[in-house]
């Protein structure tokens, strides 16, 4: 089985987790760090920034389906050339924090405009739906992604005041990509995989509201040690398993 098929087997359970190192992570260091915890802990996939040298590094290093994230078609189509196993147009939420927003159609071009440059090539396309469009906005949105080929929309949320302490704040910073999560998986067939505010406390939770996949980035990445990260990656993959032990349970 192929590491993509892998990870497609993954979405059709309903287990997926994906490991974010970060769009804008250009550390090695911490980029490998959280690729040997993804892989120890048996998570799903890993995403990491476009940039070349981090894109062949991690290839050398793991067998993990590598996704690449990136706002830039191009360099989208380089990571391919490179051995990115799946492309990932976003994640925007690390970018909003530098003023930039993005419209429905902004992504909606770039979606086609990166089909059109691997129109010869056969690659997993992931589209990140910006989760500060009207929820009319997104659905429409990811209705066009799906006409055009795209498969897998992952969800995301901005949560910029001041969140509570303990569970309920963790629960808080998810709040808005969990309801569009749910919204989305009301309206669309293709998978969905819900990111912001992911991690043990709310991973259930985005499950529960739909989801085939998790994305978890900042209670990965932002830890210190690599035994943290193997720790709360196994926590996520947890997570994921049982979710899919119930789902076949329901059938």
């Amino acid at each position: 089985m192929s590491r993509i098929e892998s990870f497609k087997r993954a979405l059709e359970e309903k287990r997926a987790v994906k490991i974010i190192a970060g769009i804008d992570n250009f550390d090695s260091e911490k980029v490998t760090k959280v690729v040997k915890s993804a892989e120890s802990a048996g998570a799903s996939a890993v995403d990491i920034c476009a940039a070349p040298e981090i894109v062949a590094m991690v290839r050398e290093m793991t067998t993990l389906p590598i996704f690449v994230s990136s706002i830039v078609p191009e360099e989208l189509v380089h990571a391919v050339a490179l051995g990115a196993d799946a492309i990932e147009l976003g994640n925007f939420d690390a970018l909003y924090k530098k003023g930039t927003a993005f419209t429905a159609s902004q992504v909606l071009n770039l979606a086609k405009r990166t089909k059109e440059l691997l129109s010869d090539t056969d690659v997993f396309f992931c589209v990140t739906v910006p989760g500060e469009l009207e929820i009319g906005e997104q659905i429409s949105l990811a209705r066009e992604l799906e006409e055009i080929g795209v498969d897998l929309i992952q969800t995301e949320g901005h949560f910029s005041a001041e969140p509570s302490n303990g569970a309920r704040g963790l629960v808080e910073r998810a709040e808005l990509t969990l309801s569009n999560t749910i919204e989305l998986s009301r309206n669309i067939d293709l998978p969905i995989m819900t990111a912001t505010g992911i991690n043990p406390t709310t991973a259930s939770l985005a499950f529960a509201s739909g989801a085939s996949a998790i994305g978890c980035g900042s209670c990965v990445n932002k830890l210190d040690s690599e035994i943290s990260m193997i720790a709360v990656s196994k926590s996520l993959v947890e997570i994921a398993e049982r979710n899919a032990q119930k789902v076949v349970e329901l059938v």
